[in-house]
């Protein structure tokens, strides 16, 4: 393999480069082959996993953001991720878009109406009435619930424990590092390099499956704005200018590709919010995101710890009923992202304190999210009708986006916009926006893979950082056209269940971390000063 990886020119652990590319290849083989039966195997082990352990993910989230508010409040909160001099190497505006765009900018476009819409029309909770008051409550709290601290704490876990002995012990700048005070020596032998490949496959297809999921957006867009028809052609096509757009930013690396890329994106965005703030009812928007930041403080510890437990005795959907096919679903989703998020975090962050890292990735996302959600969902349920008089009143136009997202989740956000002015306009702008953060998730994601097998923050080759970034553009095309829906399907069950041994193993994080922590003496230390490795090994 090292011959291989020389003549090739790679600058690389040829074990862990060529072990998750053979994986990948050999894994959509034999996923094009059968998607059928995959997806069904995998489909049973999801379904068992969220009967028998969605309290053990709706509890460990709730654990994590519960760890990270400690450690930043505690005398750990002043350690900085590099030495006593380093500095941020991003400005705190740049450094939160980069955030967010390499986060969930994505997710916000794609759900910012039709998450909202779908729990007012069907309530998370049995007994509220849909399209009530009650149900409008209920529809943006559980909203920011999946996309507020909690997802971000699952991005801020592994994010802080890879910083911190990334940066601190200079130590490799791959997923086994984090185990070091766990493991020792063997992060660099073949069980922290398996944990690597893991770590990289699951990258890999996360991505895939979003960029093929993505597309089904911009296609939506494209057809309602250009009558170009939902094809598989089409599809394909989307994806080669997102590969084509990703690829370029990782050429042009970080501070160039994904910094610019993201700048550009989030700027769109705030003009899109503002757009729908000042045009739509701007007073009732105004309030409404007042009291949606009481409606999540008020609600955030109920339903942070909220397991559905009467569902079988409420409701007629079985042991888990709404939770089960949301919470627990996105939790194990998430997971699967967080090596890829976290490793990106990390390295966007070095030279900032551990309460400047904690603060920052939990509470600026979060707060963006909730203001997202406040416009847009409130918009969308103002437009859809909220209460029975309302609905009367509006007429023909009463449950409008409530069907759209029935009919088609993409379709949600482009409905949406028919109710304001320019509406074509605006609808290509969000065309162009979704595009951008897809590439910006993928560009972000390549250069972390390279990151994970180079065990370095410098840059590989430029062909070694294309050749995932094409890579990930060609498993989502292949799998659309080969494979159909049933393909992606297939591979979201897949890494569902792939998200349980992920979760198992940010626990491990946390553990490694707080012991980490626990043998540094501040009072003796100097903060910023690697530890000696032997200070750091298990105990016999």
């Amino acid at each position: 393999m090292d011959a291989l990886a020389r003549k090739l020119g790679l600058k690389t652990d040829p074990i862990i480069f060529f072990t998750s590319a053979g994986i990948m290849i050999l894994f959509l083989v034999v996923l094009l082959i059968a998607p059928g039966p995959i997806g069904a195997a995998f489909g049973a082990g999801r379904e068992w996993i969220v009967t028998n352990l969605g309290w053990f993910f709706i509890l460990g989230v709730t654990s994590w953001v519960a760890f990270l508010l400690w450690v930043a409040l505690s005398r750990f909160g002043a350690i900085r991720l590099g030495g006593n001099d380093a500095k941020p190497a991003y400005n705190n505006i740049s450094w939160f878009t980069m955030l967010f765009a390499g986060g969930i900018g994505t997710v916000l476009m794609f759900w910012g109406v039709a998450e909202p819409i779908s729990h007012f029309s069907n309530p998370p909770r049995p007994d509220v009435v849909p399209f009530s008051v009650e149900a409008a409550d209920d529809a943006m709290s559980f909203s920011i619930y999946h996309l507020g601290l909690h997802t971000w704490a699952i991005f801020a876990m592994p994010g802080l424990a890879f910083a911190y002995f990334i940066y601190r012990y200079n130590l490799p700048m791959r997923f086994s590092s984090v185990f070091y005070p766990l493991l020792g020596e063997r992060i660099y032998g073949p069980l922290g390099k398996s944990l690597d490949v893991f770590a990289i496959l699951g990258t890999l297809f996360g991505v895939a499956v979003s960029i093929g999921l993505g597309t089904q957006q911009i296609n939506a867009g494209l057809t309602e704005l250009f009558g170009i028809p939902d094809a598989v052609i089409t599809k394909v096509f989307i994806i080669a200018m997102l590969t084509a757009v990703a690829v370029g930013s990782i050429v042009a690396g970080l501070d160039s590709g994904v910094k610019r890329l993201s700048n550009i994106n989030i700027a769109m965005a705030v003009g899109l919010l503002l757009f729908v703030l000042f045009t739509g009812s701007t007073v009732f928007l105004l309030r409404a995101v007042v009291e949606t930041f009481g409606l999540y403080i008020t609600n955030l510890l109920p339903m942070a710890f909220w397991n559905d437990t009467l569902a079988s005795y409420s409701r007629d959907g079985g042991a888990w009923g709404w939770q089960g096919s949301w919470t627990v679903f996105y939790w194990a989703w998430t997971v699967t992202w967080s090596p890829f998020i976290g490793i990106f975090v990390a390295r966007i962050s070095r030279g900032r304190t551990i309460r400047e890292f904690v603060l920052g990735v939990l509470f600026a996302p979060s707060i963006f999210t909730l203001v997202w959600f406040a416009i847009f969902g409130w918009s969308a349920m103002e437009i859809d009708g909220i209460g029975p008089d309302a609905r009367e009143a509006l007429g023909e136009q009463a449950g409008i986006l409530s069907a759209a997202v029935g009919e088609s989740i993409p379709l949600a956000m482009f409905a949406f916009f028919e109710s304001f002015p320019a509406a074509t306009l605006i609808q290509g702008l969000a065309v162009v926006i979704v595009a951008i953060f897809f590439a910006t998730s993928s560009d972000s994601a390549s250069l972390v893979v390279d990151m994970l097998c180079t065990g370095s923050a410098d840059p590989g080759p430029w062909h070694q950082r294309v050749f995932w970034g094409v890579s990930e553009g060609m498993l989502a095309a292949m799998l659309i056209v080969l494979a159909g829906d049933a393909g992606l399907t297939a591979l979201q069950e897949v890494i569902t269940v792939v998200g349980l041994p992920m979760f198992i193993l940010v626990f491990a994080m946390m553990f490694a971390l707080y012991r980490g922590l626990s043998q540094e003496d501040l009072s003796k230390v100097q903060v910023g000063r690697p530890p000696k490795r032997e200070e750091l090994a298990p105990d016999e």
